[in-house]
C-alpha cells in the first residue's frame, strides 16, 4: 500500500515533469485540398476501380465524411471559405466579384495558427487575391500581391500555378527530380516537415494541389496505372439522366462541357476517366510522400490530417461536365479527418458538413477558440465520437457565371432545397431531392403532396439562411444586391435588372446544345 508520503512524492514529480510536455498535447496539422475532385473518386469512397491506397489509408484510420459540401463550389470562393471559414457573402470573394480584403484574411486559420506559435506552410494554388480594403482599389494589380511574407515556409502561386514544376517560381528547385508538380508538392512537404522537426516547432502545413483541375497534364509516370480500366458510370451519367432538371441547370458552361470535354460517348468518357483518375493518383503518391516522411520523423502519432477537395466534378453527371451547380456531383466533395491520438477511428459519418467546417476544425485542435465571425463549426465532436452530428443545415451558393445558373440551395442530412431565380424565359424555380432514398437526384419532388410539409420546413431554413446573407453580406463586390436577386418573394421583374455587368443570361448555351 502506497503511503501519503509517497503518493505525494509522485504528485510533485508528475506535475513539474509533464506541465512542461502539456504544450507538446497539441498536434501538427497537415490539410490535403484537391481542385475540381468528385465524391466518387476514392477507393475508401466505395469506387472499385481506383487506386488510391494512400488516402484510402487515410479514410480507413480515421472519419469519413459522406455528405461534405462546398459551400460555393468554384476555386477562387471556395478557397477564401476555406481559409477564412465564413460563406462567401462575408468574405466578399469570387470571381466576377473581387479580392478579399486584408482585414478578412487576417481572420483566416493560417494566420491565427501563426499568432498561436505554429509554423506555418503552404504549397500550391492559393487562388484568391488580398488587398487593404477593396473600395478603396488595388484590383489592378491585386493577382500580383503574393501572401508569402504571412507564411514561414511557401512554396505557392496566387493563380491557377502550372503542373510543370520549373514553370512555379517557389517550387521550381524541386523541378530536376520531380518535374510535375503533384510529386513536387510532396516533396515540399517533406522538406518542411524536416525543417520544422529540426527546429522542434508544432507545425501547420497546407497543400493545395493542382490536381485534377484541368488542362489535362497527368504526370507521365504514372502512364500505367489506369491504362487497361474501365471505369464504371454512375446511374446519374448521360443527358437522359438530365431532362428532369430545372432549365437554369443547362444555361451554364456545365451543359455544352458534356460534349466538349468528352464524355458523351463510351470511348472518350473511357480516356477522360482515365487521365482524371490519373491526375488524382499522382495526389495520392504525393501524400504518401509526406505521410512517409511523418513516420521516418516519429511526428507521425501527433499529426492529424484532413482531405478534401474546392469543389466537385461532374465527369458526365446529368449530362454535365464542369462543377459549380449545386447537385451532388458539383457541389460534394471528400472530407476525411485523421487523428491518430484517437482510439476507435475508421469510421464514416453522414451528418452534413461544409469547408466553412474546416478552418473551425483546425483552431479546435489548435486548442484555440473559434472566432465569433466565422459560420464554420468544428467537426472533432464528430471525429471523437461524442456527437453524431454538429449541424443541422448548410447553404449553397452559386453567384457566378450566368444569370441562369445563379442559385442559392440548403442542406440536410436528408434533403435539398435548389432555388434557381432565373425567370426571363423560363419561370424561376425550385426543386427538392430526398438523398437518403434518392442519393442520385432523378427525381424532383417540388410537385409531390406527400412532401409538402418537408417543402415548407424546407423553405423555412431557406429563408433563414438567406435573411442571413442580407444581414450580413459585405458592403462592396456586388454582394448586397443578391440578398434580393435570391428571395424567392421578390418578383423577375424587379431584379432582373440587379445583376452586375458582365452576367450574361446563359441561353445560349441551353439553345445551342439544344438545336443540337
Amino acid at each position: 500500500m502506497i503511503s501519503l508520503f509517497h503518493r505525494l512524492v509522485l504528485f510533485v514529480f508528475c506535475f513539474f515533469y509533464y506541465i512542461p510536455l502539456l504544450g507538446s498535447y497539441r498536434p501538427n496539422i497537415i490539410f490535403f485540398f484537391t481542385d475540381d475532385q468528385a465524391y466518387d473518386t476514392l477507393g475508401c469512397y466505395g469506387n472499385p476501380d481506383v487506386k488510391t491506397p494512400h488516402i484510402d489509408r487515410l479514410g480507413n484510420q480515421g472519419v469519413i465524411f459522406d455528405r461534405h459540401y462546398n459551400t460555393t463550389a468554384i476555386c477562387m470562393a471556395s478557397r477564401a471559405n476555406v481559409m477564412t471559414g465564413m460563406y462567401e457573402y462575408k468574405t466578399g470573394t469570387n470571381f466576377m466579384h473581387g479580392p478579399m480584403s486584408e482585414e478578412i484574411w487576417n481572420q483566416s486559420y493560417p494566420i491565427l495558427l501563426r499568432k498561436a506559435g505554429y509554423r506555418i506552410g503552404f504549397g500550391g494554388k492559393f487562388g484568391f487575391p488580398v488587398v487593404e480594403d477593396p473600395r478603396k482599389g488595388g484590383r489592378d494589380n491585386a493577382w500580383e500581391n503574393l501572401p508569402d511574407e504571412d507564411f514561414d515556409f511557401w512554396v505557392g502561386g496566387l493563380g491557377q500555378t502550372s503542373y510543370k514544376t520549373e514553370k512555379n517560381k517557389y517550387l521550381a528547385r524541386f523541378a530536376k527530380q520531380y518535374p510535375h508538380s503533384s510529386r513536387a508538392y510532396g516533396a515540399a512537404g517533406q522538406e518542411f516537415v524536416r525543417e520544422s522537426v529540426e527546429a522542434n516547432q508544432l507545425f501547420c502545413l497546407s497543400i493545395f494541389f493542382k490536381a485534377p483541375h484541368r488542362p489535362v497534364q497527368p504526370d507521365p509516370i504514372f502512364d500505367d496505372v489506369y491504362a487497361e480500366t474501365t471505369f464504371r458510370k454512375l446511374p446519374n451519367y448521360g443527358r437522359e439522366a438530365g431532362k428532369h432538371l430545372a432549365h437554369q441547370s443547362r444555361m451554364g458552361r456545365q451543359f455544352p462541357r458534356f460534349k466538349s470535354w468528352n464524355y458523351h460517348t463510351d470511348e472518350k468518357y473511357q480516356q477522360s476517366l482515365r487521365l482524371y483518375h490519373q491526375q488524382i493518383h499522382s495526389v495520392d503518391y504525393a501524400v504518401g510522400m509526406i505521410v512517409e516522411e511523418l513516420e521516418r520523423q516519429e511526428v507521425a502519432n501527433n499529426t492529424v490530417i484532413l482531405f478534401s477537395s474546392d469543389n466537385g466534378f461532374f465527369n458526365g453527371s446529368h449530362g454535365m461536365g464542369s462543377k459549380v451547380l449545386p447537385y451532388e456531383e458539383g457541389a460534394r466533395v471528400p472530407m476525411i479527418v485523421c487523428d491518430p491520438r484517437i482510439k476507435g477511428m475508421g469510421r464514416r459519418s453522414d451528418s452534413v458538413s461544409g469547408n466553412v467546417d474546416v478552418p473551425a476544425t483546425i483552431l479546435d485542435l489548435a486548442g484555440l477558440s473559434i472566432p465569433e465571425q466565422m459560420d464554420g463549426v468544428s467537426l472533432m465532436p464528430i471525429v471523437e465520437g461524442n456527437e453524431d452530428s454538429v449541424r443541422g443545415v448548410l447553404p449553397v451558393f452559386n453567384v457566378w457565371g450566368t444569370q441562369g445558373t445563379t442559385s442559392m440551395s440548403v442542406v440536410t442530412d436528408r434533403y435539398k432545397l435548389v432555388y434557381w431565380p432565373y425567370g426571363e424565359e423560363f419561370e424561376s424555380t425550385e426543386e427538392l431531392f430526398d438523398l437518403k432514398n434518392d442519393p442520385y437526384e432523378l427525381k424532383n419532388l417540388i410537385l409531390n403532396k406527400e412532401y409538402s410539409d418537408t417543402l415548407e420546413s424546407m423553405r423555412d431554413l431557406f429563408r433563414i439562411e438567406l435573411s442571413k446573407w442580407k444581414r450580413n453580406s459585405v458592403p462592396y463586390n456586388n454582394y448586397q444586391q443578391f440578398g434580393i436577386i435570391l428571395d424567392p418573394a421578390v418578383p423577375w421583374s424587379d431584379k432582373k435588372d440587379l445583376f452586375p455587368k458582365g452576367f450574361s443570361s446563359g441561353i445560349r448555351y441551353y439553345r445551342e446544345e439544344i438545336a443540337n
